[in-house]
């Protein structure tokens, strides 16, 4: 069972998600637009949201990039858009998955277990008292929280993901495929993802690419994270 959040505007295509969801045993909180939407998750905590692009207040693609500025909870958008350009676009904004409408019940039940599979495994699959450390850099995936010499990281998940996903595999050079695939959960993308995100947590670890500390890129191979020298 998982507490979910249905953000569709359509009030047939609400009230069959809530049926279908309800009887599926979920408990289900609905709300027509993007601004219900992000009051919603500040006050409750949610397992998923499924979020509908075409809102009458805001672009799906505006809303989805406001409620990772204050949630990560999975977010699986419904769309009827089907351009793979624009379908990249909204998972590297955010996004855990996508639906292209019109979608089966089936669909969507496989989609959702699919994302909380996921979600589930990525904060408990680490035994309790496991902390990944490299050099001063100490990482709790079981609390999702790192530090760096002492000092909270402020990091957002997937920045989190990312560092946790190289601390487990210090000194090793990951490839950039398997970041997509293991972190990202993509078959396919554009490399410009993963270079952003790890400009950004480079930033907060206090170093650059072209000073790096712990955060190595291996031109055309991969990235790999290690102690300093």
């Amino acid at each position: 069972m998982a507490s979910v959040l249905v953000v569709e505007d359509d009030q047939f295509v609400r009230s069959a998600l809530i049926r279908h969801l309800t009887d599926a045993a979920h408990t289900v909180r609905s709300v027509g637009t993007a601004l219900e939407a992000l009051r919603e998750v500040a006050h409750f905590r949610f397992d998923v949201v499924i979020l509908d692009l075409g809102l009458p207040d805001l672009d799906g693609s505006e809303a989805l990039k406001m409620l990772r500025g204050i949630t990560d909870v999975p977010v699986i958008v419904a769309t009827a858009r089907d351009d793979e350009t624009e379908i990249v676009r909204l998972l590297n904004a955010g996004a855990d998955d996508y639906l292209t409408k019109p979608f089966s019940v089936e669909h969507l039940s496989a989609r959702m277990s699919a994302v909380l599979r996921r979600s589930r495994a990525a904060g408990g699959d680490a035994p309790p008292e496991t902390v990944l450390r490299v050099g001063g850099l100490s990482v709790d995936p079981l609390r999702r929280q790192a530090e760096l010499d002492g000092a909270r990281l402020d990091l957002t998940r997937r920045e989190f993901d990312l560092l946790a996903f190289l601390a487990a595999r210090p000194g090793v050079v990951v490839p950039r495929k398997e970041l997509l695939a293991e972190v990202w959960q993509q078959s396919y993308g554009d490399d410009q993802t993963i270079d952003v995100h790890l400009s950004w947590l480079r930033r907060k670890l206090g170093e650059t690419a072209a000073q790096p500390r712990y955060l190595h890129t291996l031109r055309g191979v991969g990235v790999k994270l290690e102690p300093p020298l």
